[in-house]
């Protein structure tokens, strides 16, 4: 009999895996894994936006993630810096700004530790119906539009040519991305958000033949890791958001050796 508590983060870390595959597809191929980390590191200074107005932390994170990627996409689009440096800068700002807001806070003590690594074994039945429901208007979005961002990512010029705007395509990526780190933060926290996009993606690309067949590899990957994460933290007491990380690391290692056998 699986106790209670394990089963809400198995099943927060499920949605959550399947939220990730086709945003973490995206970014893998568009090679914008920096840009999630600065979207990411936006959420420690939402965690503090929410504490200071008595707002949800999932929504003062999806107002910060979301504007941080607004302004990051407008920085880089302006280039006056290379897009790398761009992200560097914010990434790293908006983490230290974070850190410095919630130590500043009035009678707030914040458990930096949770903001930073998660804690997915402290989720309720209540944090799991918001998390499913953001996981619900995601995968509702990426699969209306996903013809679209799918031209916009291999040749913008497509997208133009069949009546896409690269302006709408550009904020359908980042504010879905930014209620994706709102979703995942109370789960792997600021640090490892983007870990648990890019790393069952990357697994994915070496054996997957089309697309929709990496995005399906994705989550499977991203679930698989979930349990096996879960599963490994219970019996070594290990922290379980990074678990879970190090079992999408093991993915990513077994499937390309996998494909270094094939060829």
């Amino acid at each position: 009999m699986i106790d209670d508590f394990l089963l809400r983060a198995l099943t927060a870390g499920l949605v959550i895996a399947l939220a990730a595959a086709p945003l973490g597809c995206l970014i893998v191929w568009r090679r914008m894994a920096y840009f999630g980390d600065a979207t990411g590191h936006a959420g420690l200074l939402g965690v503090a936006l929410g504490l200071a107005l008595g707002l949800p932390m999932m929504v003062g994170v999806a107002v910060i993630a979301g504007a941080m990627a607004l302004v990051v996409s407008y920085s880089a689009r302006r280039g006056d810096y290379a897009v790398d440096t761009v992200l560097g800068v914010f990434a790293h700002s908006a983490l230290a700004f974070g850190l410095v807001a919630a130590s500043l806070l009035p009678g707030v003590r914040v458990n930096l530790m949770e903001a930073l690594l998660g804690d997915i074994l402290s989720v309720t039945w209540s944090d799991i119906a918001l998390i499913s429901g953001g996981a619900v208007i995601i995968l509702g979005i990426m699969a209306a539009r996903w013809r679209m961002l799918l031209n916009g990512t291999l040749s913008p010029e497509l997208l133009v040519a069949e009546g896409g705007s690269l302006l709408r395509d550009r904020l359908t990526f980042t504010l879905t991305l930014a209620l994706f780190v709102a979703l995942a933060m109370k789960l792997v926290g600021v640090l490892l958000i983007t870990a648990m996009l890019i790393l069952p993606a990357a697994a994915a690309r070496p054996m997957a033949r089309s697309p929709e067949q990496m995005v399906v590899f994705a989550a499977t990957i991203g679930m698989l890791a979930v349990g096996l994460g879960l599963w490994f933290s219970w019996v070594s007491d290990a922290p379980a958001g990074p678990s879970i990380v190090v079992m999408s690391s093991v993915g990513f290692v077994l499937s390309n050796f996998w494909k270094l056998l094939r060829s």
